[in-house]
């Protein structure tokens, strides 16, 4: 048996105090993965493209798909069935595409969105006028258009912009969170790039992204994120749900994704890959862990050790093992699985590798970069 730890200690194969599931190690010797996983290939919502409020006028059907056809049109849609005092956290990129205007010069794009894309916005900028005001002004007129209440935090997830998107939003006292998880954006601006800015009449077909996304090399974990011990594990999907949302109303500590509105599909028995950490202060190690923007886990084979991702632009050593054939394989298999199932795992935290609880549980999605 491979041995997998923080501290020298050996790996241990945890469970979770389900009737009819309990959490399983992953074997390189003895494989368990069953993923019969998918993702649609389909936008993951019906998106809205039209240049006026759903809540103030109502256009027809013909009208609508005619601005669906239309890569030039800008977006501003609110749900008329969502009450817009419950749309406080949106998530927002501001950025060039690979679109040239008149001048020959790349089109920037606001592109703003809630999780649940009950708020859809969008409008394109030239370059000359990239800036805080801009980016202020425009937030307080999507507020003012569509009747909404100015969010308490925006996340964004493009470094580069971030003394920008703070400025704006101190100014208006919005917290601005830096995050990879702004799942439905991401996904989002990959269906745009498909269905709008590719069909657009300035797109520029192999123009690279002007922003790209960091992926700095990862240093040394605070002392206040160290665990004790750990192991590579897995549970079927219907009990990921299930612990994702105990360990939200025991403790606080914890987050889950909504797959459905994501547009992923999964079945209940669906073996979801993980890692399970023990420690003595595990409510402790959580409450700190729920203060960072939990991005994805990396087995990294070539230097033996998991990689932490965090925010936009910060990666840890989250753990080392020692470098084998067998423990190889392990993470190997580990990291198949994740890929397997799209991106999906997740992130346990307990006080004992055996507990039947967990303190702290984290759903993660490892989604590739979007291509603008």
């Amino acid at each position: 048996m491979a041995t997998l730890t923080f501290n020298s200690t050996t790996l241990k194969t945890p469970s979770f105090n389900y009737p009819n599931s309990t959490i399983t190690k992953l074997s390189s010797s003895k494989p368990t993965l069953k993923i019969p996983f998918f993702t649609t290939k389909k936008p993951f919502l019906q998106f809205q493209t039209r240049s006026i409020s759903e809540t103030s006028a109502t256009t027809s059907q013909k009208e609508a798909e005619e601005d669906k056809e239309d890569p030039t049109a800008e977006t501003c849609f609110l749900d008329p069935e969502t009450d817009p005092d419950d749309i406080l956290s949106w998530e927002l990129d501001f950025c060039s595409r690979p679109i040239l205007d008149a001048r020959g010069k790349k089109v920037w794009e606001l592109v703003v969105c809630d999780k649940s894309l009950s708020l859809q916005y969008t409008k394109y900028f030239p370059n000359n006028v990239i800036n805080s005001i801009t980016l202020k002004d425009s937030i307080v007129g999507i507020c003012d258009e569509l009747d909404l209440p100015v969010p308490r935090n925006i996340r964004f997830f493009r470094a580069q912009m971030q003394t920008i998107i703070t400025k704006a939003c101190k100014e208006l006292g919005i917290r601005a969170l830096p995050s990879k998880r702004c799942l439905s954006l991401l996904l989002w601006l990959e269906e745009r790039y498909e269905t709008v800015y590719t069909k657009h009449p300035g797109f520029q077909k192999g123009s690279k992204p002007l922003l790209p996304l960091d992926n700095p090399f990862p240093t040394k974990l605070p002392e206040d994120l160290f665990g004790e011990r750990w192991a590579f594990v897995q549970l079927p999907y219907s009990a990921v749900r299930e612990e994702a949302s105990a360990s939200e109303e025991r403790f606080g500590y914890g987050s889950g994704l909504d797959l459905d509105l994501l547009g992923i599909e999964i079945d209940e028995k669906t073996l979801i890959p993980g890692l399970a950490v023990a420690s003595s202060r595990a409510q402790i190690l959580s409450a700190f862990m729920n203060g960072l923007e939990l991005c994805a886990i990396e087995a990294d084979t070539a230097r033996a050790n998991l990689t932490l991702s965090v925010a936009i632009s910060t990666r840890y050593v989250y753990a080392t093992y020692q470098k084998s054939p067998t423990s190889t394989k392990e993470a190997e298999a580990w990291e198949a699985a994740k890929k397997a199932s799209g991106g999906l795992h997740f992130l346990a935290i307990q006080d004992e590798l055996d507990s039947e609880n967990c303190v702290g549980f984290w759903l993660l999605l490892d989604l590739p970069p979007p291509p603008v």
